[in-house]
């Protein structure tokens, strides 16, 4: 199912970068959750089992690892580590859930550093071993009417010349195989409309841009790492700017909430980076309060980007980028409604980190459902810290 260690998110290396240069000493614990009701996982946890150990087999060739090199914002010791590298099944927990039935227990722990590439494949062999397990391959004629249905919505729509889309659908993807049969067709359908791909395998061998700059877990670890509780979002956004120097400049704003976010994402931040993307809540009035910051901290917006990644179809992606045209840069990252589009419906599936240095770190989401914590005692002091009122019973 994953036949190469670049078959990942390029935040994954982005982020791994940094952990190398700070944080290579820091122990991390990650969570599996799927939010798809009434699924029996456990069925397939021989498949599942055997495609971890296949991932863990893999090195990165010459080849990939000259790829890396030519991208200017990785460091050449991320490499040379890499050259070395491969990923340790002894930090992978996999077993049938005791607790729920047809559920998967599916636990990591152990350094960071060598953890931290197992999110994205874990997932993407999860969603596979399921989608095909109990559909068979993906139904391929139907898959591409849909897709080419969605793309010429986009390409044929007046004033979208700059509506720019990029793939972010690798762990929520049908299968391997039909994640590389689209790519290169969207690309080839939306033409310049098509920014890139969030993976690395397939951005390297189809010649397109892999997208990427940070996720919810380096913000998440900085709970634990950073200086006080109340500043470690700062710390996070500080410790990226430090490691890119004006590269990979969006900032994620739903790590413990919008409010919180604006408050730390003061002018300096507003400055610094190239703009912010959004994961959860309601993306119209998500855009309309950044908008509003923005002109709060005399900055330009139309200079500014955001980027909308949350669930998206193409519907939202008309009707958002017809909302903020012209008042700032817009880009969309769709995931599992591009890459497991053939009929079957996918699986809501997520693994997040839960704690840093043996310390409970959480994502406190704005959509409901999306908060992921091991510990309420820690996400009642969490949400204290930053103000942030318990949602209504």
């Amino acid at each position: 199912m994953i036949r190469s260690l670049l078959d990942t998110d390029l935040y994954k290396f982005t982020m791994m970068q940094a952990v190398l240069h700070r944080y290579p000493a820091a122990q991390a614990s990650y969570r599996f959750r799927c939010r798809s009701k009434g699924v029996d996982l456990a069925r397939h946890i021989d498949a599942i089992s055997d495609a971890i150990d296949a991932l863990c087999a893999l090195r990165l060739a010459p080849d990939e690892l000259d790829y890396l090199r030519g991208l200017r914002f990785i460091a050449p010791d991320l490499v040379d580590f890499l050259g070395l590298f491969h990923l340790d099944r002894r930090y992978v927990r996999l077993e049938r859930s005791s607790d729920e039935p047809g559920g998967l227990s599916l636990t990591l722990e152990g350094p960071w550093l060598h953890t931290i590439l197992f999110e994205v494949p874990l997932l993407a062999i999860v969603s596979e071993a399921w989608s095909v397990g109990e559909h068979g391959p993906a139904d391929a004629v139907e898959g591409m009417r849909r897709l080419c249905e969605k793309a010429g919505r986009i390409a044929g729509a007046p004033g979208f010349d700059d509506c720019r889309i990029t793939d972010f659908g690798t762990r929520r993807r049908y299968s391997r195989d039909w994640h590389e049969a689209i790519v290169p067709e969207l690309a080839s359908l939306l033409g310049r409309r098509f920014a890139g791909t969030s993976n690395v395998d397939i951005a390297r061998r189809h010649g397109l841009v892999p997208q990427g700059t940070m996720a919810h877990e380096w913000l998440q670890a900085h709970q634990a790492l950073g200086p006080r509780l109340r500043d470690s979002q700062r710390a996070a956004f500080e410790a990226w700017a430090q490691e890119y120097r004006g590269d990979l400049g969006i900032a994620l704003t739903d790590v413990i909430g919008m409010d919180a976010f604006l408050r730390d994402f003061d002018l300096y931040f507003c400055k610094l980076f190239d703009g912010v993307r959004h994961d959860s809540g309601d993306p119209e009035a998500w855009g309309e309060r950044m908008l509003a910051h923005y002109a709060a901290m005399r900055v330009d917006a139309r200079s500014k980007v955001l980027v909308f990644s949350d669930g998206l179809d193409v519907d939202q992606v008309v009707r958002l980028h017809t909302r903020f045209r012209g008042r700032c840069r817009t880009s969309f990252g769709i995931g599992t409604n591009l890459t497991h589009d053939t009929g079957p419906p996918a699986l809501q599936i997520v693994l997040k980190m839960v704690a840093c240095n043996g310390q409970p770190v959480a994502k406190l989401s704005d959509s409901p459902g999306k908060t992921m914590v091991d510990d309420e005692g820690y996400l009642r002091y969490l949400r204290q810290v930053f103000e942030v009122p318990q949602p209504a019973s």
